[in-house]
């Protein structure tokens, strides 16, 4: 079974940037489809952007253009880098990793993007 951790998220002004990082442990990370999802108070915990073990992408409508994913297999690790922040984005961020039905999470890091 996979470990994930996610390094630290931070506060943003704005139409600033963040990058994520996501690194695994314990298991080949390449078999995985990993994932970003955020959740916001009050809210349910929603997609934000995933890549299959292929490398292929697939993002929520509301960062589309804005918000890219990706992996790099040498370092067991998935990125999400993320542009032009809105005040909406803010959330804690969970990194994902999913193989066949079994889903494992990282601890989640909180971005905040202040207006």
């Amino acid at each position: 079974q996979v470990q994930l951790v996610e390094s630290e998220g931070g506060l943003v002004q704005a139409g600033g940037s963040l990058r994520l990082t996501c690194v695994a442990s314990g298991d080949i990370f390449s078999r995985y489809d990993m994932g970003w999802y955020r959740q916001a108070p009050g809210k349910q915990r929603e997609l934000v952007a995933e890549i299959s073990r292929g490398g292929s992408t697939n993002y929520a409508d509301s960062v589309k253009g804005r918000f890219a994913i990706s992996r790099d297999n040498t370092k067991n690790a998935v990125y999400l880098q993320m542009n032009s922040l809105k005040p909406e984005d803010t959330a804690v961020y969970y990194c994902r990793a999913r193989l066949w039905a079994s889903n494992n999470w990282g601890q989640g890091t909180q971005v905040t993007v202040s207006s």
